[in-house]
């Protein structure tokens, strides 16, 4: 089950991934690579409609694990660390949540034999976890930031003003 820190990460990154594609110019080849669009953390709990300190814990995991660069002072804020095409959901929440089997025996990277299962090899129940978890992560690692972020469905359910974004799925 995807925890409300998971919930909150991905709209975090999100906000994050929208501000960076409202910078892109319509046109690469014509101008040059735009510097990476800075949030303050008080905007993209506006954003995400996450309690700005708990979005504080989320926003130092997500940098920790590589996903965010963060910067102090008057031209600081959070940014992308790469383009949201490059980061995947899926890893996103294994970044925040840990594995994504439903149970550990079924788990590729954190994988723990149960204590009441006498042949984990032969366990049916192992073995439908495991076609689960194989689904859920086929879904999520095939899944950019980029296309949730900027996803029509996506964007109605936010808790953001609707002014507050373009058109072009860009912050205001």
């Amino acid at each position: 089950m995807l925890t409300m820190k998971a919930k909150y990460a991905l709209r975090a990154m999100c906000a994050l991934a929208r501000a960076e594609h409202a910078r892109r110019p319509t046109d690469p080849a014509l101008a040059p690579r735009p510097r990476r669009e800075r949030l303050q953390a008080r905007t993209i709990a506006e954003h995400s409609g996450a309690p700005s300190k708990f979005l504080e814990t989320i926003l130092v995991d997500l940098r920790q694990a590589g996903f965010i660069d963060s910067r102090r002072g008057q031209k600081g804020g959070h940014a992308l660390a790469r383009p949201a095409d490059q980061i995947m959901v899926g890893d996103l929440i294994r970044a925040i949540d840990g594995p994504l089997a439903p149970v550990r025996c079924a788990s590729v990277s954190a994988y723990q034999a149960c204590a009441d299962c006498p042949d984990p090899d032969a366990c049916s129940l192992r073995s439908l976890m495991r076609e689960a978890r194989d689904a859920i992560s086929d879904v999520l690692d095939r899944r950019s930031l980029r296309e949730l972020a900027l996803a029509p469905d996506f964007l109605a359910a936010l808790p953001i003003a609707e002014a507050s974004l373009n058109l072009d799925g860009g912050l205001s």
